[in-house]
């Protein structure tokens, strides 16, 4: 088969086409760098130039979109590279109320997309680039991290009319990513686990937002991928999600992807254990997942990618061997 571009293979491989290889996308945090913009954007072209995947996620650290609301975070050395929230800004259910529509150019907000900027102008188009944006709920609970889980059951009408300021924003922050170059977003929600909450409370309190964001994106995006974090994921009640793209820890928690490509119309993004294999494997191993994932979706509808965030010390020759797998793939 003749040589395709990453564009041309990434679209082959959401269709269900063949591909001339299997397509690849690695990610990871950069810890200390994503806090400036030059800094973020020299890792992640070099990340990019070093590596060549078929998809570039944009990498902003996982707290950007709840600092302008006064959420105070810091880097504590966690082994994913993320940063922790360490002082919420919503303490007391009262608190829901000082969430306030935000300016989503200035602040951490708007550096996430100067620094996206950069990126796409810097690739040229030439890969698929998404930016990272996070479900509203997810938002509301790294604002008020665990207190979520009682405002909630407690006093709805105040985390609901949290939740509609915060789609808001976010929806115009997606829109401004893909007016800076972004061809979609990686969408990610964090609480579509039934160890956090019921079917019924994420169908109000998160469904109902999240697809107002996605509609919002509807015919503006080129690709879109979601990400359900976590455990016992509602891998069901996210499937019919309008999105091309569907990542989740596929190594940990059900469903298998060959289950999920039953399950879900598009292109499986998963195969790797990010911390098992990727971070504690040996190369052998990391090559044996990439066969598995090949063997268990027959090599069509997939990209390899891992369960989430890689963390920054997975070596050099694990993610030469991840993308060695891949390659050679037909």
């Amino acid at each position: 088969m003749q040589q395709m571009d990453h564009w041309q293979r990434v679209e082959a491989a959401v269709a269900g086409a063949a591909v001339d290889r299997l397509p690849i996308a690695l990610w990871r945090h950069f810890p200390g760098d994503d806090q400036h913009v030059d800094q973020l954007v020299a890792q992640t072209l070099a990340w990019q130039d070093r590596w060549q995947f078929d998809l570039v996620k944009f990498m902003p650290s996982g707290t950007y979109g709840v600092e302008d609301w006064g959420a105070v975070s810091a880097y504590q050395d966690a082994p994913n590279g993320a940063r922790s929230i360490v002082e919420p800004a919503v303490v007391r259910t009262q608190d829901w109320h000082k969430i306030h529509d935000l300016d989503v150019r200035q602040g951490s907000y708007g550096r996430q997309n100067d620094a996206l900027a950069a990126v796409a102008k810097r690739l040229g188009g030439t890969v698929p680039l998404l930016q990272t944006v996070f479900s509203p709920l997810t938002t509301a609970r790294k604002l008020a991290t665990e207190g979520l889980f009682a405002d909630l059951r407690r006093s709805p009408d105040a985390l609901e009319q949290a939740l509609e300021v915060i789609t808001g924003v976010t929806i115009r922050f997606a829109l401004d990513a893909l007016a800076a170059g972004a061809h979609g977003v990686f969408f990610a929600t964090q609480l579509a686990s039934f160890r956090m909450l019921s079917a019924a409370e994420y169908e109000r309190f998160g469904r109902t937002y999240d697809l107002q964001v996605l509609a919002a994106l509807r015919g503006k995006t080129r690709l879109n991928m979601l990400h359900a974090h976590g455990s016992d994921i509602m891998f069901e009640l996210l499937a019919g999600y309008p999105v091309e793209m569907m990542n989740w820890h596929d190594r940990l928690t059900e469903p298998s992807l060959h289950t999920a490509a039953t399950r879900f119309p598009g292109l499986l993004v998963g195969g790797l254990s990010e911390r098992a294999t990727m971070l504690d494997g040996d190369p052998e191993s990391v090559g044996g997942e990439v066969r598995d994932a090949i063997a268990q979706t027959n090599g069509r509808r997939l990209m390899i990618g891992p369960g989430c965030v890689m963390p920054p010390a997975v070596s050099e020759a694990n993610i030469a061997a991840a993308v060695r797998a891949a390659r050679i793939a037909a």
